[in-house]
C-alpha cells in the first residue's frame, strides 16, 4: 500500500469519526430537548395518561371518553399537589435565607438574594414578592407621590 493510499485512509476514517460525533450529538440533544423540556409540562398529563392507557390497554374510543373524567379529575389533582408543593418548597428555602442573612454580613446578603433570583430566572419563574432574605428599610409609605395634594 502506497504513502498516498494511507493519508486517504487516515484521513477518511477521521471523516467519519467526526461524522457520527456530529450525528451522537445531534440526536443527542433531540432526546435530551424532549426529554428534559417537551417531556415535563405537567398540563400535559391528563392526555398522556389517556393516550398511553388508549396504546397499552388498547381501549376502544368509547372506553376512552368513559374514563376521560376520571383521568382530567386526576390529573386536575396531581396538578395541585404538583402547586402545593412548589408553594410549600418556595416556603420552607425562603424561611431558611432569611433566618441565614441574620448570620451574613451586607455584602454576603446581597449574594444570597442573587442566588435566589438567578435560581428562579432559571427556574423560569416570576420573581415572588418576598425573595430578599433581610428586608430593606424602606421610607415610610404616607401616600404615593402625587395624591398628597389633593
Amino acid at each position: 500500500m502506497n504513502r498516498a493510499l494511507q493519508w486517504k485512509l487516515i484521513a477518511g476514517f477521521i471523516l467519519v469519526f467526526f461524522a457520527g460525533g456530529i450525528t451522537g450529538a445531534f440526536l443527542g440533544g433531540v432526546y435530551a430537548r424532549h426529554f428534559f423540556f417537551d417531556f415535563h409540562h405537567p398540563e400535559l398529563i391528563g392526555p398522556r395518561i389517556k393516550e398511553r392507557l388508549r396504546t397499552e390497554l388498547d381501549l376502544t374510543p368509547e372506553q376512552v371518553a368513559k374514563i376521560s373524567p376520571v383521568i382530567d379529575k386526576t390529573a386536575a389533582q396531581l396538578q395541585q399537589v404538583r402547586r402545593d408543593t412548589g408553594q410549600r418548597v418556595h416556603e420552607i428555602m425562603t424561611e431558611a435565607h432569611r433566618q441565614m442573612a441574620t448570620n451574613l454580613t451586607e455584602g454576603q446578603r446581597q449574594k444570597l438574594l442573587q442566588l435566589a433570583k438567578r435560581h428562579r430566572r432559571w427556574r423560569g419563574h416570576p420573581l415572588p414578592r418576598e425573595t430578599t432574605p433581610d428586608p430593606p428599610v424602606s421610607p415610610p409609605q404616607n401616600s404615593p407621590p402625587g395624591e398628597g395634594s389633593k
